[in-house]
């Protein structure tokens, strides 16, 4: 009874309400940033090239405390979020249920919704505030010091912190727990000990030990992937005009559209699609929050940047291998279904596919539990700063992630569907009310890229919420 009410009031706000006020909101904020998302492809390179070392010129020297996250460190942390289950099972449960088409809708949702993650990692940047060690921001903070309502910025950080610290953790840790008892026969309960323990080495080392994890194991695991992706599409290459087409047909097609297919691929593909990289969701505006930079939209670029590098490449990775392999219409679907694929794209028996993404699925997800873990750390310090508080959600994180790969999550799912849905609309209709200030940063930035200047903001640039971004002195 309880699983049919979850499922029925996840299905009306995730499958309606979200994906109309998702599309909307991405194509509004395309306007009226005029493609910032499309212009500024090159400056968004340019940037993460460039953001290796920590941006710092304008830190004080009586700072040396706070800015101790670089750029591409924060790409990094947000990444590392984005990158895990749905890169690889989620695209092909997309597949399996909306169909090929699914893949086009995801295309859709990262173009457009790239304008919605510059907004709101801007916004991030804009109103970060100074932690113990580092930078912290995010809609909680944006939310109230922008629009000055903490009660609506505090439901915001109960949310992302029940989805993303608690319901997603176990859902990544179900995953890996899964796939290494099917490659490798590990027993469940020994994938749990051993993803507990590690979990609270790494986060109980705070943000600079988590952000140096991710900037280490997230490029390197992504890389290989790819390669595998390309390696399988040449060996396949005769099968790739056919599988666009494939793609488009299912998109459009009047026989898709006659029996409902459409229908389902848009939802499937805008779903798995937000779910993969985030745009518009709330969580990376915490990531891109803690970066040294000089002016808040070199942040919202990267961060643009993110989306293309999780959807336009490793999702779209996935989905040419399975819809290259043609296995995608046996019944299978999930980490499966890619298991299944990798093996045919290759021409081989002897599991390599199994093997492979159970290895690939264990550094993305292990990686996105520990941003996870991060994001729901500094929402809970922006309710109430307390080191007590913070070790018992620590405690907790990985109470759970140990539960969640030791149990079945169907209810869980249920709920993490829901709040995901609330805590996006939450987000969402703050920075369609705060999206002017991001608009007036780029102008700021643009002009002062024409002029031949190494963009700097200063908190008098916008003089009526001068005094609400410390940060910016």
């Amino acid at each position: 009874m309880l699983q049919e009410i979850v499922s029925a009031v996840s299905g009306v706000l995730t499958d309606y309400v979200m994906v109309t006020v998702l599309l909307a909101a991405a194509l509004f904020f395309t306007i009226v940033t005029r493609g910032v998302q499309f212009r500024m492809v090159g400056e968004m390179l340019r940037l993460l090239i460039h953001s290796g070392k920590r941006d710092n010129d304008h830190r004080k020297n009586d700072e040396p405390q706070h800015g101790t996250i670089s750029s591409f460190q924060a790409f990094a942390l947000s990444i590392a979020s984005r990158v895990g289950t749905g890169n690889l099972a989620g695209v092909a449960t997309a597949i399996a249920v909306g169909g090929p088409g699914a893949v086009f809708w995801m295309w859709i949702i990262a173009i457009f919704g790239a304008a919605t993650a510059f907004i709101e990692s801007t916004l991030a940047q804009l109103f970060k505030v100074k932690g113990d060690t580092s930078f912290l921001g995010g809609p909680a903070y944006y939310i109230q010091k922008g629009l000055h309502k903490r009660w609506w910025a505090v439901i915001f950080a109960v949310l992302i912190t029940l989805t993303f610290g608690f319901a997603f953790n176990s859902v990544q840790s179900n995953t890996i727990a899964g796939a290494l008892s099917t490659s490798f026969g590990i027993p469940t309960g020994w994938t749990a000990w051993g993803l507990c323990g590690l979990t609270l080495i790494v986060i109980w080392g705070g943000i600079q030990r988590v952000s140096r994890f991710s900037e280490i194991v997230v490029p390197v695991m992504a890389i290989a992937y790819i390669l595998l992706a390309l390696v399988i599409i040449c060996m396949n290459i005769s099968h790739f005009p056919a599988v666009m087409a494939l793609i488009i047909e299912n998109a459009f097609g009047m026989d898709q559209a006659l029996g409902g297919t459409v229908g389902a691929a848009m939802v499937m593909g805008i779903k798995r699609g937000l779910f993969s990289n985030e745009a518009g969701e709330g969580s990376t505006p915490n990531a891109a929050a803690t970066a040294s930079v000089t002016h808040p939209v070199k942040q919202g670029l990267i961060q643009t940047l993110g989306v293309y590098t999780d959807t336009l490449i490793i999702c779209t990775s996935t989905a040419f291998i399975i819809l290259c392999s043609g296995v995608f219409t046996n019944g299978d679907n999930g980490i499966v279904l890619t298991q299944q694929a990798i093996d045919a794209g290759l021409g081989t028996d002897a599991a390599i596919g199994s093997t492979f993404v159970s290895i690939a699925i264990f550094f993305f997800a292990f990686t996105s539990i520990v941003a996870n873990y991060y994001y729901g750390e500094t929402n809970i310090r922006f309710i109430h700063d307390n080191d007590t508080l913070i070790n018992i959600y620590r405690l907790l994180v990985g109470a759970i992630v140990y539960a969640g790969a030791v149990t079945s999550l169907d209810i869980v799912w249920g709920f993490a569907d829901i709040t995901m849905a609330l805590m996006t609309l939450c987000n969402l209709a703050a920075i369609l009310m705060l999206g002017k200030y991001a608009i007036r940063l780029l102008r700021d930035y643009r002009s002062q890229l024409r002029a031949g200047h190494d963009p700097v903001y200063q908190s008098s640039t916008i003089p009526e919420i001068a005094s609400e971004t410390e940060c910016w002195d």
